[in-house]
């Protein structure tokens, strides 16, 4: 790395051109006839000279000179992240400026079209070169495929032209230096756009939109736009407007995603957690425009950068105001929502873009290559991401709805439902739980499914949970803040339903959180019928409120109606695809209407995401039980967090699910884990009793089933005890003698002495 140029700064500069110091690029210098662009010191290539042709000459040598430490190049590596830094995307070092000038720019016959009639123009035949420049046969409409700017042009006084980046669905878009900022030590970089044709009315008022609306926006996830300023073509003479915004030099996610390879080297779409990364990004840009009253129109691949670390939306030329009608709207065929030509743009139809760009990116074009498919996602038999990340479909299938009134409410909504879905599909790939505060759902009220830690345990773990329990065992939607009734539920605490029913009656005023808090307490005493009523009432004053559906589900579980409990936690699913709760409530829907593979699949998604629900871990536990995968069992049992109050039933339950096989299957070494982890458990005097209970008792089945081998050392303890026939009937006898004291009724007291009695080996005394 070189040092700094500037005047009293010791600092140097960095691998982006940047000083460490004081933060100011690498010097620029303009040699006579050319424009010259010197790249980062240290880089790998050096400054190439610009003619004014626009072609590049080859890179020379820049020497690196000193060794300081870019302290700016460490600050950044601890920059945000994307995907509100929970993953590492890979970063897209920014371009030097000079790379990025394209050395020979022209217009691909096949992208030149008349702006008039849509048709083709400039296009070859007969073995020659279509013309760049000319008139459309059908319409006289003359257009223009050639750049009106070259290499050392100056615009407005201040921007000087160093060559075309690209060339846009509005035209050329050029590279200046702002010689109004710049000095003789360091540069502004800045990117004119233009219009493809100073002759297209359409194209002039998107212009002049983007200079009206664009210029005072703020947003971190926004090109920045700096200035509006006319230019004569020099074609025609007439004034030629461009927006002037600030130089990225990253690259568009559609050429990241273009470069993206799978595993075998072949290109493959991105992966699901990048792709929702990017769209985290997106979506806030999005809101902020909204807030403004705007509309973006035009979001796809091609209209998102990355720079280094960062997402930024960029060509804004389509967006246009939220509360005028719009005599033209931009959009691209397969991202525009369907309803763009009768309705007009919106923020759902905002949303609408943000959905296909995700689904294009994550599945691939092949799925999006006809019109059939502009307007409609894949089956997931047809695009396996789908069938494998059901939170991800449900989240496609909501911004990407044909009906607009089921699309998201807004790009906060959405990304906070994206954000939920990220959480889920990062943990369910490196089971690291990502757990996260709910905005629509409280914390789990108790935990259901713990009996399987119960002692003595449950003859049938697949039956042993009360479906009625779950009701009252699940989250409950969040209290909306700006409820009339807010402040007064909040004083009501966790009375019992009948209290809480007699309070919510003297309510102060009523609201829909009063109606709803009722119907949950009617719910709870098990007044279906009443709840019922209540509940229909409500919907049809609030027909589109999805926690309807949830009262509905918890109704339909108090009532032991499974397939309908189901269907209602379904709708809420679909409404919120990135919570946790719904997926816990279709989980125990599923297991008791008896479908295992469907029960076990959510409880171990939600387990995975976030260890505060503790159902789940049951759950998904109870169902690797039910299957015969014991150890299974006991490895998500040893999952449950200290700081639960289920701790204990947890480390219970996995003692037990270590004894669960049949003695025939029992590995000494199972036996003797099961006996260590009992020891160190601190449990009360009749638990612990049982629990020994069931280690011995489990350790006689294994002896008598003649599992056990000879050891010359002599047999292994387990509990302290012999493992053989008569030390075993031994201790059970005296444990069963131990439960017999601690019994409270004289009948139990009967029935342990009975027991010990029946255990104990023959004796002479």
């Amino acid at each position: 790395m070189s040092a700094c140029v500037r005047p009293e700064c010791h600092g140097s500069y960095g691998p982006d051109g940047y000083c460490d110091e004081c933060g100011f690029k690498a010097p620029y210098a303009v040699t006579p006839g050319a424009a010259s662009v010197a790249t980062a010191p240290g880089s790998a290539a050096g400054p190439v000279t610009v003619p004014a042709s626009g072609a590049a000459t080859a890179p020379a040598t820049v020497a690196s000179t000193g060794s300081a430490t870019s302290r700016r190049r460490s600050r950044a590596s601890g920059s945000r992240r994307l995907g509100a830094g929970l993953l590492e995307v890979p970063r897209v070092a920014p371009k030097d400026p000079a790379s990025a000038v394209l050395a020979d720019p022209q217009v691909p016959e096949s992208r030149r079209v008349c702006l008039v009639c849509e048709q083709p123009v400039g296009r070859g035949r007969d073995g020659q070169p279509g013309l760049t420049e000319g008139f459309c046969p059908r319409d006289r409409s003359p257009y223009f495929f050639t750049p009106a700017l070259v290499a050392g042009d100056k615009v407005a006084g201040r921007y000087e032209i160093l060559g075309c980046l690209a060339y846009g669905g509005f035209g050329w878009i050029y590279l200046a230096r702002d010689e109004n900022v710049s000095d003789d030590v360091t540069d502004r970089w800045v990117v004119l756009k233009g219009l493809i044709n100073t002759g297209d009315p359409d194209a002039i008022a998107a212009a002049i939109a983007e200079r009206r609306s664009l210029v005072g926006l703020d947003h971190p996830a926004i090109v920045k736009i700096y200035d509006f300023v006319q230019h004569p073509d020099p074609r025609t003479n007439a004034a030629q407007g461009y927006i002037v915004m600030e130089y990225l030099g990253g690259k568009s996610v559609r050429e990241v995603a273009r470069e993206h390879r799978g595993p075998d080297g072949r290109p493959a779409p991105l992966p699901l957690a990048q792709a929702l990364a990017y769209a985290l990004e997106a979506l806030p840009a999005l809101g902020y425009l909204h807030d403004n009253g705007l509309l973006y129109c035009d979001l796809k691949p091609d209209n998102l950068m990355q720079v280094d670390d960062l997402i930024k939306v960029i060509d804004l030329g389509g967006v246009t105001s939220l509360d005028e009608d719009a005599t033209v709207v931009y959009g691209t065929p397969g991202f525009q929502a369907p309803e763009i030509a009768e309705r007009g743009p919106s923020i759902a139809s905002d949303i609408y873009t943000v959905g296909r760009t995700l689904a294009v990116l994550t599945l691939g074009r092949e799925h999006f290559r006809d019109k059939a498919s502009r307007h409609r996602l894949p089956d997931p038999s047809q695009a396996p991401l789908l069938a494998r990340e059901e939170s991800y479909h449900r989240l496609l299938r909501r911004a990407a709805d044909p009906d607009p009134d089921r699309r998201f409410a807004s790009a906060d909504e959405m990304r906070e439902q994206a954000l939920g879905v990220l959480r889920e599909v990062l943990s369910a790939h490196d089971d690291q739980p990502r757990p996260a505060a709910s905005g629509y759902f409280t914390p789990p009220r108790h935990t259901f499914g713990a009996e399987l830690g119960a002692l003595p345990p449950p003859k049938d773990p697949g039956t042993s949970v009360d479906c009625g329990a779950v009701a009252a065992a699940l989250p409950t939607p969040q209290v909306d803040a700006a409820d009339p009734a807010a402040g007064f539920l909040a004083t009501l605490g966790a009375a019992p339903p009948g209290e809480l029913m007699e309070a919510l009656r003297a309510a102060p005023v009523d609201s829909p959180e009063v109606s709803l808090r009722l119907i949950g307490a009617r719910v709870a005493r098990r007044e279906l019928r009443g709840a019922t009523a209540d509940l229909d009432a409500y919907q049809r004053e609030h027909p589109d409120d999805w926690r309807v559906w949830w009262h509905r589900g918890l109704i339909a579980l108090a009532g032991r109606e499974p397939g309908a409990a189901h269907a209602a936690f379904d709708r809420v699913y679909d409404e919120l695809p990135g919570e946790l709760a719904p997926q816990l409530a279709l989980a125990a829907a599923a297991e008791w209407d008896g479908d295992a593979d469907g029960a076990a699949w959510r409880y171990q998604r939600v387990w995975r995401t976030d260890r505060g629900f503790v159902s789940a871990g049951f759950g998904w536990a109870r169902q690797r039980w039910q299957a015969g995968d014991f150890s299974g069992a006991a490895a998500v049992l040893d999952e449950v967090p200290q700081t639960s109050s289920q701790h204990l039933t947890a480390q219970i339950a996995a003692v037990l699910a270590r004894l669960a096989p049949p003695a025939s299957e029992f590995r000494e070494a199972d036996l003797l884990r099961a006996g260590g982890r009992a020891e160190q458990l601190d449990l009360d005097a009749e638990r612990r009793a049982r629990l020994t209970a069931e280690v011995l008792g489990a350790s006689l089945a294994w002896v008598q089933a003649g599992r056990q081998n000879g050891d010359p050392g002599g047999p292994r303890r387990v509990l302290d005890c012999p493992m053989t026939e008569r030390d075993l009937r031994f201790g059970l006898e005296q444990v069963c003698r131990d439960l017999a004291k601690l019994a409270d009724d004289p009948q139990t007291r009967v029935r342990y002495v009975d027991q010990a009695n029946q255990i104990r080996p023959r004796t002479w005394w």
